[in-house]
């Protein structure tokens, strides 16, 4: 099936779930403290396994009444049929007419999938065969420049998904990245980020990967020509190529080649076509980073890395397809977003890994929550009936520690936190001295990592009474500020360690948790027309920035005003 579906959003807000959460909410008194010293099974009935992944949901602010009503919500919305609508393929991007198949990318090649008459398997594992057969030219050097030397930088030009997935998967597996190969991103149009990506590179040996479905993203094209443009000075300042057309249009078919679907485009450029690597319109930029978007990191980590990646994140579709939902973790984890958002008043959500090699997951997540879930109408065009969205944030720890978490145990604001963690680090260092005091000699600095991931999930929890403070005797009139109040939301997520493979389970369990959310509040999580009119009122604008008097003319009276201001001092 692959039509539209003809039911209507369920307004949550009119269910019996909603209404019973709603007096839950009321009358809830958390207390984390009491509830595990009533109930001292219940870490174990509220931590789950899904795939390689321990997660602990027992410190979150829920009794059994609230879970079961979360629970119940999620069957009245219709969550399982809206699950297996988007894993078949029909059209639930509604305002784009379009399947949602993120899915499909990491589905075995013995599981086929026929959506809109086309082979989607087949179709996937067609051009993942092609990115496979040309990482492996990179990585053996087959792939040469102009002057026959292999290639020994990348640098990935795009934006949004084109640019977030890619750097923040390359981060997280930097360990699996082959010696000799080096990976930089391009995504700000402001020419400082071209510059300085390219300032000390070698052109000769320096390959460009341009990711733009359409081939025509204003910042990602911009920013290919300036790269294009320095390739050409280099080799001719370093007389690899002559300042010909035929040695410019050599240097770009050896230093250039896309992810794009615009063969045409892509052909314009200099490209080769036969060097373009597509995928489809059922996958959203924010869902692409194991599509051909990942190009750039199946070269770095290979495609045997690359394909553990997308087990992976199967591994976790899995999981959210079969589970039942009383342990499914994407729906339970899901379920809680939406009580502490609409429930809770909690306007924002912590991700704090606790994985220095996931330091932009957190800006990942932005991308994939944000622009899915910040919508206010539904996916029949009707306005929304309660607060969607929420804003996500993070730093790795204990960086974090250092910088917010005052806010996080103290503030007046409840901030629900998932807690990331990874038992087994990737580089298992010990203190040979230590500090003679806190840190012993020869201490597992790993685990001292972890023992403040422990700790803070605890101090959040539990939190520490005026009794507790005065028994360590601190002067009367200080008590009250160093009370921790305690009953602070937090998730527990602890994976052996940060393999290719628990990297993909990450990153498919927060896609799911995100469409649990937009189907409570019956919203189309696919599409993004949100970011649509500042694009498009900046090629408005940029006439009248370049000095254009009528364009200027054409401005609000402040933006007016602004342009002239930068004109002036730009002189």
């Amino acid at each position: 099936m692959t039509s539209v579906p003809a039911r209507l959003p369920v307004d949550a807000t009119t269910t019996t779930a909603w209404g019973s959460l709603t007096e839950l909410s009321k009358n809830l008194q958390p207390d984390l403290r009491g509830w595990f010293a009533k109930d001292p099974a219940r870490a174990g009935r509220m931590s789950h396994q899904a795939a390689d992944l321990h997660v602990d949901l027992s410190k979150n602010l829920l009794d059994d009444e609230v879970l079961a009503s979360l629970l119940a919500l999620a069957e009245e919305v219709g969550l399982a049929e809206r699950r297996d609508a988007m894993f078949a393929g029909e059209h639930i991007n509604v305002t784009e007419d379009r399947a949602v198949l993120h899915t499909a990318l990491r589905r075995p090649s013995d599981e086929p999938l026929t959506v809109d008459g086309q082979d989607v398997t087949a179709d996937v594992q067609d051009e993942l065969a092609k990115v496979y057969a040309f990482a492996e030219k990179v990585r053996s050097g087959e792939w040469t420049g102009v002057t026959g030397e292999p290639v020994r930088t990348i640098v990935n030009i795009g934006i949004g998904g084109s640019d977030l997935g890619p750097v923040m998967a390359y981060e997280a597996l930097e360990p699996y990245v082959q010696d000799g190969l080096e990976v930089r991103f391009v995504s700000n149009i402001d020419p400082t980020d071209v510059a300085q990506k390219t300032a000390d590179l070698d052109p000769t040996t320096t390959l460009f990967i341009v990711a733009s479905k359409t081939f025509g993203t204003l910042e990602t094209l911009t920013n290919a020509r300036l790269a294009r443009d320095w390739l050409w000075r280099s080799l001719v300042a370093a007389g690899a190529i002559e300042d010909s057309e035929e040695g410019r249009a050599d240097a770009v078919a050896k230093h250039f080649v896309a992810v794009s679907t615009a063969l045409d485009k892509v052909e314009a450029f200099g490209i080769d076509p036969e060097n373009a690597f597509g995928f489809w319109d059922w996958v959203g930029g924010r869902y692409s980073v194991d599509s051909a978007i990942g190009t750039s990191l199946a070269v770095a980590i290979g495609p045997d890395a690359f394909a553990e990646l997308l087990a992976g994140f199967h591994a976790m579709d899995e999981h959210f397809r079969t589970e039942p939902f009383e342990s499914n973790v994407p729906v339970l984890m899901g379920l809680l977003n939406v009580w502490y958002v609409n429930f809770r008043d909690a306007h924002t959500h912590a991700v704090l890994p606790y994985a220095q090699q996931l330091h932009r997951f957190p800006a990942y997540l932005q991308q994939l929550t944000m622009e899915s879930n910040g919508k206010s109408v539904r996916w029949d065009g009707t306005p929304v009936t309660s607060d969607t969205g929420e804003v996500f944030w993070g730093e790795p720890g204990t960086n974090g520690q250092h910088a917010f978490y005052q806010l996080i145990h103290q503030g007046t604001r409840v901030i629900p936190a998932d807690f990331i963690a990874v038992a087994n680090p990737a580089y298992p260092l010990t203190d040979a001295v230590g500090d003679g005091g806190a840190v012993a000699a020869g201490a597992d600095v790993h685990g001292l990592f972890l023992a403040n991931f422990f700790a803070q999930t605890k101090a959040l929890a539990f939190g520490k009474t005026a009794d507790e403070v005065r028994a360590e005797g601190v002067a009367e009139d200080l008590v009250s500020a160093k009370v921790f109040s305690g009953n602070r939301p937090t998730t527990s997520i602890l994976a052996p360690a940060l393999t290719p493979s628990v990297l993909g389970q990450l990153v498919a369990l927060y896609e799911h948790i995100t469409f649990v959310q937009g189907v409570v509040w019956g919203i189309d999580s696919f599409d993004q027309w949100g970011v649509e009119l500042g694009k498009k009122l900046a090629l408005e604008i940029a006439p009248a920035v370049a000095g254009d008097e009528a364009a200027l003319r054409a401005q609000d009276p402040s933006t007016a005003a602004l342009i002239a201001k930068y004109r002036e001092l730009r002189g």
